[in-house]
């Protein structure tokens, strides 16, 4: 994908984070780099420097972008199970494919493995905020905190499945949705526990 016409700043920056997304899913996180990105969207490398500073900041950033577009998808996923027209699985299979699928358990241990821990933080505080909005009533109250402990478990299965899941339901002749299983059994006794019938 060529682009010639003059974009805005944020028009960019959005493009560039589709072009490193579409890379991360296509060929894994080594292939993020600011060269691979500017050759796809058909800018330089100085631009894409001058937009993120770095390979590293374009990393951040598209933990960032990746984390919210998740995030948002998830957060309405929840809603429509509490209003009855969604599912649990619906949300897990939305979590585990954003650390599958889309790339983000990649993205994370690449990150991890090449000392850019600070690059997670997007996506903790991402993941944090939306845990917050849709339960309120457990930050005001910290000594009940389901749907956060939850959650912690959620994206810990999710992202052990998206690293080591195929190889490990093989080598122990399970269900390759064994993983999904459990956190949907999970999420349904914590919708049910906070009197959310699902």
């Amino acid at each position: 994908m060529s682009i010639r016409k003059r974009l805005s700043p944020e028009e960019s920056r959005a493009v560039a984070l589709e072009a490193a997304r579409a890379l991360l899913i296509e060929a894994g996180p080594q292939s993020v780099t600011l060269k691979a990105v500017a050759s796809r969207i058909g800018r330089t490398h100085a631009n894409l420097l001058h937009h993120f500073g770095s390979a590293s900041g374009l990393q951040k950033e598209l933990a960032r972008h990746l984390a919210q577009t998740v995030c948002d998808s998830i957060g309405d996923a929840v809603r429509a199970t509490r209003a009855g027209i969604g599912s649990p699985r619906e949300v897990v299979d939305l979590t585990f494919d954003a650390f599958g699928q889309e790339g983000g358990g990649a993205l994370a241990s690449w990150m991890l493995a090449s000392g850019n821990e600070d690059a997670l933080n997007p996506i903790i505080e991402t993941i944090h905020t939306l845990v917050d909005d849709l339960n309120p009533e457990e930050v005001a109250h910290d000594s009940q905190r389901s749907m956060h402990e939850t959650t912690f478990s959620l994206v810990l299965l999710a992202l052990g499945d998206a690293l080591l899941g195929e190889q490990l339901a093989e080598s122990l002749a399970v269900e390759r949705t064994t993983a999904r299983d459990r956190a949907e059994s999970m999420m349904i006794a914590a919708f049910e526990k906070n009197g959310i019938e699902v």
